[in-house]
């Protein structure tokens, strides 16, 4: 049950908020009256605040002594669009939306329906903990990747020392590269890596085709159409690419079109559901010879040296020793049916089932190989199987081809 409560002095809202259908809601003048009125009557009783916003200042007071007395709220801010520092601060104290305040009875309607229909997940309850299905790592996981990643680090700490002054000496930039991956329970998190490629990866983005990807179906265009030049990030280091990009592409845009916003890219709707149709059966992007690549990068990416630095993911507990690669988000996007959710109910981890098999094959796999030994491996994994990978991991890791 969900309960409506406006904190505000706008009389347009207020009667707007009148002619809500099948919904009653509280008026309130100050935040202590707006507290009061979200005091559940009934067991699992939620509200919804609308908060008219005013002075930054009372505004921080009044949210801030809304969230440490009450409990389930879900507050919506009323404004005119924020600046950045502005967005940050609501946030930071409290808020959970913003709507204008000008928004019409079937625009405040669609709103709180949206919420009462996903209020299981988004009120912080224990009713909605317990409903929702989260892997957690085993003790004797979390032990064994802390003691290997601990002694990891102390023994290979003049190979990472090495490694870095090299990359720092063979082309600008930074010696570490941070991607955003979904691992485990799909969280996101900061995945390390040393750094293979040329800053300017994008203008070697042009020698590459699709053709290069050894996972794509390889369907030609036909005469006289041209494919568009916008597609989903490439190689390990996509985040980089598509950033330095700055998304200068030869797409035309027209003012009302509707754009999805990602980790690394921005791309009109349209764009990406039809590519999204495209590319639907090739979740995983891997380039073959792949130019953008540094001297040091290839070397290093040979003998797995540029996967250390997850060594570090490890011991936070982003990652296990063993488990599913955790995937660059446009990849993880096309892995969110039915079918596929399993994958991420397990530990996202540095080798895996997969990565010793794959080699096993000369790095021919297809996607739907992949994703099916992942899933075998989060709903099989235990400590034998575990050493076995690792086993098989230290005498395959030296990559004989450009995979």
């Amino acid at each position: 049950m969900i309960g409506v409560v406006y904190l505000g002095n706008s009389p347009q809202t207020e009667e707007r908020l009148k002619y809500l259908p099948g919904r009653k809601v509280t008026f309130a003048k100050t935040y202590k009256e707006a507290a009061e009125a979200c005091k559940p009557h009934v067991k699992d009783e939620h509200f919804i605040v609308f908060y008219e916003k005013n002075v930054r200042t009372e505004d921080v007071t009044a949210i801030t002594y809304l969230r440490k007395n009450c409990e389930g709220l879900y507050i919506i801010l009323l404004t005119d669009p924020l600046t950045n520092e502005e967005r940050q601060v609501y946030q930071q104290c409290g808020i959970n939306d913003t709507l204008d305040p000008k928004a019409t009875v079937t625009e405040l309607n669609k709103k709180i329906q949206f919420i009462s229909n996903r209020e299981s997940v988004l009120f912080d309850t224990q009713v909605s903990k317990k409903r929702i299905l989260r892997f957690q790592i085993p003790l004797w996981k979390r032990i064994f990747d802390i003691v290997c990643s601990s002694i990891g680090i102390i023994l290979l700490s003049p190979v990472l020392l090495i490694t870095a002054i090299a990359i720092k000496l063979e082309s600008k930039g930074p010696v570490l590269f941070k991607s955003k991956r979904v691992g485990t329970n799909y969280k996101i998190f900061d995945f390390l890596k040393f750094r293979s490629m040329y800053i300017d990866a994008e203008e070697r983005l042009k020698e590459l085709s699709k053709s290069n990807n050894q996972y794509a179906e390889h369907n030609d265009a036909p005469e006289g159409e041209t494919k568009s030049t916008i597609t989903a990030p490439l190689g390990d280091e996509a985040e980089m690419m598509m950033l330095n990009m700055g998304m200068e592409s030869e797409m035309m845009i027209s003012d009302d079109e509707t754009m999805l916003v990602g980790d690394d890219f921005v791309m009109a709707e349209s764009d990406f559901n039809k590519q999204k149709e495209e590319e639907n059966s090739n979740a995983f992007v891997k380039i073959e010879n792949d130019p953008r690549v540094t001297k040091v990068g290839r070397f290093i990416r040979k003998y797995s040296i540029d996967e250390l630095p997850q060594l570090f993911n490890i011991l936070k507990g982003d990652m296990s020793v063993v488990g599913n690669r955790p995937l660059p988000l446009y990849e993880a996007e096309k892995l969110t049916v039915d079918s596929s959710i399993d994958r991420f109910m397990a530990p996202a981890g540095l080798t895996g089932l997969w990565q010793v098999e794959e080699r096993g094959k000369g790095g021919n796999m297809s996607a739907e190989e992949r994703k099916q030994l992942d899933i075998t491996y989060g709903q099989t994994y235990n400590f034998k199987l575990d050493m076995k990978i690792i086993f098989r991991t230290l005498f395959a890791f030296v990559q004989k081809e450009n995979v």
